[in-house]
C-alpha cells in the first residue's frame, strides 16, 4: 500500500472507531513501525488543518482520534438539542486536580491537601473513567495509588500530562489555576465532548 492509500484507510478507521486509537495498534494492522504510523497520522492531521476541514485529528498520549473542529461548535450546538446535566462539582474538580498534579497519589494524601474525606468523590471519578488505580503504595497498609486516565486527557484536550498548567504549589491549588472548568450551574466549555456528570456535594463525607 502507498502512504496515501494508508492515510485513506486511516480516515475510515478513525471515523468508525470513534474513540482514540493507539498508533501502535494501527502500526500492527498495516505492518509498519509505530514511528512510521505516527508520522502518517501526524501528516494526515496536518492535511486536515491545512484545508480548514470541519474535522480534526487530535493526538493524545500516542493515540489519535477524529473529532470536530472547535470553530464549528456554535453550529453543532444549534443543531443538537443539549441535555441539561450536572457538571463536575467543586469537590470533584478539586480531587481530580490533586490527582492530576500529584499522581500517583493515595486517598489519604488527597484528603491531606483538601482537608476533607474524599472516598465517594474518588468513586464517582472512577465511575466516569477520569481516574484509575495505579497500583499500591509501599507505605504501611499498602494503600491504593490513583492516577488520571486517557479519558481524562481526551475530555480536557491534553496530549500528555506535560500539557497541564504549571502550578507553583499544589497545596495552594485553585480550580481556576488547574483546569478553568465549569462547576454546577455554569455553562460547559466549548470543544469538550459530552457532558461531565458528578456526584452531588451532599454525597461527599
Amino acid at each position: 500500500m502507498t502512504e496515501q492509500s494508508i492515510k485513506s484507510a486511516l480516515e475510515s478507521l478513525l471515523f468508525v472507531w470513534g474513540e482514540p486509537l493507539e498508533a501502535r495498534t494501527l502500526a500492527e494492522l498495516f505492518q509498519v513501525s509505530p514511528s512510521e504510523m505516527t508520522h502518517m497520522l501526524r501528516s494526515l492531521a496536518r492535511d486536515y488543518e491545512e484545508r480548514g476541514s470541519g474535522l480534526l485529528i487530535r493526538e493524545m498520549d500516542k493515540s489519535f482520534q477524529l473529532c470536530t473542529n472547535p470553530v464549528n461548535d456554535d453550529y453543532i450546538t444549534r443543531l443538537c438539542t443539549p441535555v441539561k446535566e450536572k457538571k463536575l462539582t467543586q469537590a470533584a474538580l478539586e480531587v481530580l486536580a490533586v490527582v492530576a498534579y500529584k499522581q500517583p497519589v493515595t486517598r489519604s494524601e488527597i484528603e491531606s491537601v483538601r482537608g476533607v474525606k474524599s472516598e465517594k468523590v474518588l468513586d464517582g471519578l472512577m465511575d466516569r473513567r477520569l481516574i484509575e488505580e495505579k497500583g499500591r503504595s509501599t507505605k504501611i497498609g499498602r494503600p491504593i495509588l490513583y492516577g488520571t486516565t486517557k479519558e481524562f486527557l481526551r475530555l480536557f484536550g491534553f496530549e500528555t500530562l506535560n500539557d497541564l498548567p504549571l502550578l507553583e504549589d499544589i497545596d495552594d491549588l485553585t480550580l481556576d489555576e488547574a483546569f478553568n472548568l465549569p462547576l454546577e450551574g455554569q455553562e460547559s466549555l466549548p470543544g469538550i465532548p459530552g457532558s461531565l456528570l458528578a456526584e452531588n456535594d451532599q454525597n461527599e463525607e
